[in-house]
């Protein structure tokens, strides 16, 4: 006849130790994986705007991004950066240069799509409507979530490609051209993904899309 051997307390705390540890590791796991677990999407629904027709709703990985567009400082800019989105030039425009916790740029129209995305001349792409003249503002002040065109060295050659300040970036106010601001949604975009060690992210994030809200 076989006895059975009862486990002592101290095996059963072992066990029960265990589990935890296996549960625990699980979870931190698909937790970690999701990196829009803590994100709150915003809902332009269910906000009450007084400005309609300088709205824009950019939706990334983890939720809609609200922009405020700002007419009033760079009225021909806002109004090519309307007509790209009108357009769909923005959809599936990738964050191709990222840089943590400072700022992302996205909007290369011709090398920077998702669908067809060129690394070797990432950056330099046109949107086919010429370039635009700088408008500089010495009153805008680039405070964290602004947003502006970015441009080659030399002023004057914004076209369609704009980035997003994750932190205020005060020596940037009168050298590019704002466009407005990011008014709900910015964690959303600090949780894009960023460079590591080369000139531009491998398989970036991207604009689901961008329209306008009116």
């Amino acid at each position: 006849m076989i006895n059975k051997v009862k486990a002592s307390l101290s095996e059963k705390v072992l066990l029960i130790f265990l589990i935890l540890l296996i549960v625990v590791t699980f979870g931190s796991y698909f937790l970690l994986k999701d990196k829009c677990l803590f994100v709150k999407n915003v809902d332009p629904n269910k906000i009450s705007f007084t400005n309609t027709e300088n709205i824009a709703i950019m939706n990334v990985e983890c939720g809609n991004v609200i922009i405020e567009l700002d007419p009033i400082t760079s009225p021909n800019s806002v109004q090519r950066f309307k007509t790209l989105i009108k357009n769909g030039s923005y959809d599936g425009s990738t964050f191709y240069r990222v840089i943590k916790n400072t700022l992302i740029q996205a909007g290369d129209i011709e090398y920077g799509n998702i669908n067809d995305l060129n690394y070797t001349k990432i950056g330099t792409g046109k949107s086919g409507l010429g370039l635009l003249k700088s408008e500089l503002s010495d009153e805008f002040q680039f405070k964290k979530g602004s947003i502006a065109f970015a441009r080659k060295d030399d002023f004057d050659t914004e076209d369609s490609q704009f980035f997003i300040t994750l932190k205020d970036i005060p020596i940037y106010q009168g050298e590019y051209t704002p466009l407005g601001k990011v008014i709900y949604g910015m964690d959303a975009l600090e949780k894009i993904k960023s460079g590591n060690k080369s000139s531009y992210v491998l398989r970036p994030d991207y604009i689901n899309y961008l329209k306008l809200l009116d």
